[in-house]
């Protein structure tokens, strides 16, 4: 299916599917991409997982996720570092050059947003080589501002490019994904600018839900289904120059309670609704 060509489906999506039925019924739906997350894949064993997506004909888009790299404490910094070198070269061995970062939130007790941002910049000083020699791009995702004293102190898309641009675009990018960024009148311009020094690694899509759950991070809501204009946000992207895998990676307790092939089969028919048409 034509429509599909872009089309990835993050492994979060359905995590409720094993390695083998995800493979197994995006072959059935002709969907040609997934991406990856670090925990399923490592049960299952990494060598294991890049011959059954290989076997079954998919790409792999990203690998989520790296990252959590604002310790102050030596010891904790020399093992987030060590944690995202795996995260690199399992990334490299599952066949993807996209290694999605979630940055860390403010280490405990203390309030200093900007020496956050600044360990961040010092590891990817380091992690940034490392990846080239790899053939992986690091991606920083740039979360929603409520997750930014515990999750990720980059909560915009100028934020995760002022970090990126110190290092060569091949090393270091940003990912793009509607849920994070939706409400910022500044991001079109943001994703021209990433855009224009080749930083768009990635492009990612989760609506606007409301209500937002108890605990709000398992409240990305199904294409189609909140506040966010999908073929507006692709307009943008598609304007910057960026025409890779469009991914979709829904946290959501009420998905994850469903038929995880029923919720792929929905997710790709959204796609087709309320992105390519």
């Amino acid at each position: 299916m034509t429509e599909l060509a872009r089309f990835s489906i993050n492994q979060m999506t359905v995590k409720q599917l094993s390695l083998p039925e995800l493979a197994d019924s995006c072959g059935r739906l002709g969907i040609p991409n997934v991406g990856l997350w670090r925990e399923p894949v490592q049960s299952y064993g990494v060598d294991a997982t890049a011959k059954l997506i290989r076997d079954a004909g998919l790409g792999v888009t990203t690998l989520c996720r790296g990252g959590f790299l604002t310790a102050i404490d030596p010891a904790e910094r020399a093992a987030a570092l060590d944690d995202n070198r795996r995260a690199v070269d399992e990334a490299a061995a599952l066949g993807t050059d996209t290694l999605v970062l979630v940055s860390g939130g403010l280490p405990a007790g203390s309030k200093d947003l900007r020496g956050a941002r600044e360990r961040i910049a010092d590891a990817l000083g380091e992690l940034g080589p490392y990846a080239e020699r790899h053939g992986v791009r690091l991606a920083i995702e740039p979360l929603h501002p409520m997750y930014a004293a515990d999750r990720c102190v980059v909560s915009t898309l100028a934020q995760a490019l002022d970090l990126a641009e110190r290092f060569p675009a091949h090393q270091v990018g940003v990912t793009v994904d509607t849920y994070h960024i939706w409400w910022d009148d500044d991001a079109p311009a943001q994703i021209a600018r990433a855009g224009a020094g080749d930083r768009i690694h990635t492009f990612q899509l989760a609506d606007w839900t409301t209500p937002l759950p108890a605990g709000v991070l398992n409240g990305r809501g199904q294409i189609g289904d909140g506040s966010i204009d999908m073929r507006e946000w692709k307009g943008y992207v598609e304007a910057a120059g960026y025409t890779g895998p469009i991914e979709v990676e829904l946290f959501n307790d009420g998905l994850w309670a469903r038929d995880g092939r029923e919720v792929l089969e929905e997710t790709a028919r959204r796609f087709v609704e309320h992105v390519i048409r």
